[in-house]
This record gives C-alpha cells, sequence and structure tokens, in this order.
C-alpha cells in the first residue's frame, strides 16, 4: 500500500481528524489520526495489518517468535499483526509510570519479538514498550507500525518498518502557529489513562 492509499483507508473511517490537537508526547499538532475509528472496523484493521504484515516480511531478515505492543492504542495492530504471523500477540500496561508484562504474559530468555505500535509521533512509547521487552527477557529485533507520523525521524531503538511515512508538524504548546492560538485544543490520546 501507497501512503496515500493508507491514509485513503483513514479518511474512509472518518479518522483524519483536523482542529488542535494534544497529542500523547505533549506537541500540538492540527491534525490528528483517530485509529480507535479505523480499529472498530476489523476488515479494515485486517486490510491494513496484512500489508503491514507483508512489509515486515520484506523488511525484516531476523525471525520473531512473538509480537508486543503497548497498551492502549498498540493492542488491536499488535493482535492482527501476530495473527497475520501465526504467532502470539502480547501487550505491556503501564504500572507505576512504566511498561511491563501483566496478565501472565512471558517472554522466555531471548526471545525474538516484534513490536507492532498503531502511530509512531516521537517514539517514545514504542521505546518504553521495547525497554519492556528487554527487561522480561525478550530480544527485539524490529518494531513496525502502521503510520510513521515523524516523517522517518522517530528512533525507537531497532529497525522500523511503517506502512506509511508521512511528517505531520507539531509544535510546542509555547510556540503554536497562527491558526492554533485561539483554537481551544483537544486531547484525544491514551497516554494519561492508568
Amino acid at each position: 500500500m501507497t501512503n496515500e492509499q493508507v491514509l485513503n483507508e483513514f479518511r474512509k473511517a472518518g479518522a483524519l481528524l483536523e482542529g488542535h490537537f494534544i497529542l500523547s508526547s505533549g506537541l500540538h499538532a492540527d491534525m490528528f489520526l483517530q485509529k480507535a475509528l479505523v480499529f472498530q472496523d476489523a476488515k479494515r484493521t485486517a486490510k491494513l495489518c496484512k500489508a503491514l504484515a507483508e512489509k515486515v516480511r520484506e523488511d525484516v531478515k531476523q525471525e520473531f517468535s512473538a509480537v508486543v505492543s503497548p497498551a492502549v492504542g498498540g493492542i488491536v495492530p499488535g493482535y492482527e499483526m501476530g495473527r497475520q504471523f501465526g504467532l502470539p500477540a502480547m501487550y505491556v500496561e503501564r504500572v507505576e509510570g512504566r511498561f511491563q508484562l501483566r496478565r501472565n504474559f512471558k517472554l522466555e530468555r531471548n526471545q525474538p519479538v516484534l513490536m507492532v505500535e498503531d502511530i509512531i509521533s516521537t517514539g517514545v512509547s514504542s521505546r518504553e514498550c521495547i525497554e519492556a521487552i528487554r527487561a522480561a527477557g525478550g530480544k527485539p529485533v524490529a518494531a513496525a507500525c502502521l503510520i510513521d507520523r515523524s516523517g522517518g525521524k522517530a528512533k525507537v531503538g531497532v529497525k522500523l518498518v511503517a506502512l506509511a511515512t508521512i511528517k505531520v508538524p507539531a509544535w510546542e504548546a509555547d510556540k503554536l502557529p497562527p491558526h492554533l492560538r485561539n483554537t481551544p485544543a483537544v486531547k484525544p490520546g491514551s497516554r494519561g489513562l492508568q
């Protein structure tokens, strides 16, 4: 799939939003990708994850035997990527501010893992998830996401495979462009959930 085909799937789902948004990173943006509207459609999610799995098969030369995602946003694409590869899909959750495997999820020592994320902006959640995989004994071999909205600039600590790469400008709260300064901000992300 091309970048435009991926974005069209978001548009068809009503998930490409315009306005003033506070991202989970704390940065402000005038576009937000509301992936929950994409993920409510199992066929659309499967179509996107199938294309991502094909790209991972082409780009990642190392074998992996599990998929791990960060909660909350990564659970659905992580599950679907696990299904595409026929592998167990697990997720990490925040405990006292840090990601860790819970719910009796376990990784073997040095088990090769594909970390799957929904959308990457700065890469913070992905890096934290990768750190949690290592802390649980796993060996992250690559990361995959549906959309890298950093334009390819986000560094997650392992090879990153994105189905689509776009550059969405984001600003610090004290450096907003004129078109956002007097517009109320909405915080649609999930990072603040406990």
